[in-house]
């Protein structure tokens, strides 16, 4: 679990072709590493991902091929929103966050409104219904309240702390992000439609 909270911006170094999916090397200067051992997980642009070797300020993972399927960001070298995977002693600055990606969604608009900007996003039709007004959602892991939804967009400002200290900076119309909806919305409606999944 996580909480969408980053802790650092990190570069994928290398990506390794497997059989079935990637290798990545991924370091970060900024990323505590001290309480990190094989096994443990990162979340890397909002994927859920296990480390399986660490070297100095950099660490590996395979990203299976189904997840690089329904993700993206996580397939070639770039920067990544890295976050550790939360205790149940640490404070929940965002929201309950799996790093199980629900789909890909395709920025809009990216806008300055002052000191923020806007960023308005188009989410799949299958997820767009888990999106509503002032709750939350993890946009390459970062939580985020949404502030209008009109349809399959949804609107989110962002604050100029948010933009120094994530990858969210480099959006632009057209970029490709990984969306996870707030897991409670998946549960009411699982409760509420039984026969729909």
């Amino acid at each position: 679990m996580f909480t969408g909270i980053i802790e650092a911006v990190g570069q994928i170094k290398q990506v390794e072709q497997r059989d079935q999916g990637v290798r990545l090397t991924i370091a970060s200067d900024k990323l505590d590493f001290s309480d990190v051992a094989v096994g443990d997980s990162i979340a890397a642009n909002g994927v859920c991902l296990t480390v399986i070797s660490l070297a100095g300020n950099a660490y590996t993972v395979d990203v299976s091929q189904e997840s690089l399927n329904c993700t993206v960001g996580l397939g070639e070298p770039g920067e990544v929103n890295l976050e550790k995977a939360m205790r149940l002693s640490d404070r929940l600055g965002g929201h309950l966050v799996s790093g199980h990606v629900d789909g890909v969604g395709e920025v809009v608009k990216f806008d300055p409104v002052g000191e923020s900007h806007l960023l308005r996003i188009r989410a799949p039709r299958a997820l767009s219904h888990y999106i509503a007004t002032k709750g939350s959602i993890t946009v390459n892991g970062v939580s985020l309240t949404v502030n209008e939804v009109r349809g399959d967009e949804f609107t989110i400002n962002l604050i100029p702390h948010t933009l120094d200290v994530t990858t969210l900076k480099h959006l632009k119309p057209g970029s490709r992000v990984n969306l996870e909806a707030d897991m409670l919305a998946r549960y009411v409606d699982r409760l509420l439609h039984p026969g729909n999944m």
